[in-house]
């Protein structure tokens, strides 16, 4: 059953990316440092707007339109048809669900199908296996990891590097579907 949808960016969602950028857990899971002011996060999408190796998505409740999150398709190229991928739900109460694995799975429809890619991929740290299990259900595959490049809460963590080609995605499509 659908649950969310995805749609861009826009600027009544601001309010709601600041605030889902002060969550602890959050901001642990993802590394990120520092909470973000409003106008860092107006400024910021300013810029993405202008990008054209960039889609910028808001993840919503289909039901009631409430965004939960946002994801982006970034650093797109279109020679050799990959892209990067991050994905950031705005707070545990959305946690433990299933609706990061939902909305992996209609921006890798959005990457596939509609951009053509033949690649995305990602980067997540090994503190947060919760994800990690997210991108497995969903297709992506460990390439590697970058060994203690992030030094948070008192401990290291590695970059993990995962990655989904078309041809799986296609395959998981197809497996996936209705007999």
């Amino acid at each position: 059953m659908k649950r969310l949808l995805l749609r861009s960016i826009e600027e009544t969602d601001y309010l709601g990316i600041q605030k889902g950028c002060e969550h602890e857990e959050t901001l642990y899971m993802t590394g990120t440092r520092k909470a973000f002011t409003l106008e860092e996060i107006r400024a910021a999408y300013t810029r993405f707007l202008q990008d054209e190796t960039r889609f910028d998505f808001a993840i919503c409740l289909l039901e009631t339109k409430e965004l939960i999150g946002d994801a982006a398709i970034m650093d797109i190229d279109l020679i050799n048809r990959s892209a990067g991928f991050r994905i950031a739900l705005h707070g545990p109460e959305h946690f433990h669900q299933g609706f990061g694995t939902e909305a992996v799975r209609l921006i890798q429809a959005f990457a596939f199908e509609s951009l053509e890619l033949n690649r995305l991929e990602l980067e997540v740290f090994s503190h947060n296996p919760r994800a990690i299990r997210s991108y497995e259900k969903t297709g992506f595959q460990y390439e590697g990891k970058r060994r203690q490049t992030l030094y948070f809460n008192g401990a290291y963590s590695d970059e993990i590097i995962m990655g989904i080609l078309r041809e799986e995605y296609v395959q998981i499509k197809k497996d996936d579907a209705p007999s």
